[in-house]
């Protein structure tokens, strides 16, 4: 049976989070890769939106109804993430946290558009999400176009290296984001040495390492997920290359210690300034540690997400989609990230990309 079948059977089974009177409730879901090599992801989505409704339930809901919420599980692949949708369409959903992997909530977002759901992601960065004219398609996270350049800029601001190698994994998010560090880079007068592609999933990078060992690499960019980056800085050490690994947002889990140890020593990464330290987010971060779970990379963008739609449905006085689409528009939430607003294509107003570095297996601000 293939993967999309497999979906549907267990999408059919999903259980409702809530009281007996479900069908009488508000229901909302998270999408990401539950399963597969980006689980871990997945994980942090679904403790953010369960721990958000656990919340906002026990502050009386949603315009006096219960928050009844749905898991689906995409695997970060775009055919699963249609059927995942087409799953929440016949489970009336109102609206959908997610999805994860930008090459899943566009292809979703088609599926959301036609058929009336709200969607905001907290961690699909590619542009085109919000640039296809959808008035329901948000997300509480920053673009590529911002932090690519953030990236590129600071290469060159920092002086990191002279010897640039752009990698990317073929993903929507992965050579979405190369390409805008790519261009910012070339507008600063710096010319890659190499521009290389993987295939998600690959195991062996030997012929790649030796490669940009030859061109005598000193940095490389590389736009995918933890899982490859983390095998690539493992392997160029065992073959006694030690150039200077930098990515995005995707290495934001302690997953990618796991595989590297000690020879993800020094890797840089951007991300926005930890939430987990903001005021705001205090008591949920005290909530979720309480329970042993650390709430870090994507956990409360999820809740953040969930939040924003909540208060703009009581600001609407209605779940309608489009009229909380509308106030999402129209004000200024206060959530576990602060204050956050969107502009009129659904991308959040002012946001900020830092750099971070990887030292003794956790990741801190550089020069925080």
């Amino acid at each position: 049976m293939g993967r999309v079948t497999n979906l549907l059977m267990g999408a059919s089974a999903l259980v409702l989070l809530g009281g007996g009177a479900a069908w009488a409730d508000v229901t909302i879901a998270t999408a990401g890769p539950m399963t597969g090599q980006y689980a871990v992801f997945g994980e942090q989505m679904k403790r953010g939106a369960e721990m958000a409704v656990k919340d906002l339930n026990a502050k009386g809901g949603i315009n006096g109804e219960q928050i009844v919420l749905k898991i689906g599980d995409d695997a970060c692949d775009p055919k699963q993430a249609v059927a995942v949708a087409n799953q929440f369409v016949n489970d009336g959903v109102k609206f959908v946290a997610g999805h994860f992997c930008s090459g899943s909530s566009i292809p979703a977002s088609a599926v959301y558009n036609e058929e009336g759901i709200l969607q905001i992601s907290p961690a699909s960065t590619n542009p085109k999400l919000t640039e296809q004219g959808f008035d329901n398609v948000f997300r509480t996270c920053g673009r590529d176009d911002v932090q690519g350049i953030y990236a590129a800029n600071f290469v060159v601001d920092n002086k990191v290296a002279s010897k640039v190698a752009i990698i990317h994994d073929k993903t929507a998010y992965g050579k979405g984001l190369a390409d805008e560090f790519k261009k910012q880079l070339n507008a600063r007068g710096v010319q890659e040495v190499l521009y290389e592609a993987i295939t998600a999933g690959d195991k062996d990078f030997t012929a790649l390492i030796t490669k940009l060992k030859d061109a005598g690499v000193e940095l490389i960019y590389h736009g995918g997920y933890h899982t490859e980056a983390g095998l690539i800085v493992r392997q160029a050490r065992e073959q006694g290359f030690n150039a200077k690994l930098m990515s995005g947002d995707a290495l934001v889990d302690k997953q990618y210690w796991e595989i590297t140890g000690p020879t993800g020593e020094g890797t840089l990464m951007t991300f926005a300034p930890d939430p987990r330290k903001k005021s705001t987010a205090a008591d949920v971060v005290a909530e979720f540690k309480s329970g042993g779970y650390d709430p870090e990379g994507y956990t409360l963008y999820t809740y953040a997400a969930i939040q924003a739609y909540a208060d703009a449905a009581k600001k609407a006085g209605s779940t309608d989609p489009e009229a909380v689409a509308k106030a999402l528009r129209d004000g200024n939430y206060e959530t576990v990230l602060g204050s956050i607003a969107f502009n009129e294509k659904g991308d959040v107003k002012n946001p900020e990309y830092v750099m971070y570095i990887w030292k003794n297996g956790e990741y801190g601000q550089v020069g925080g």
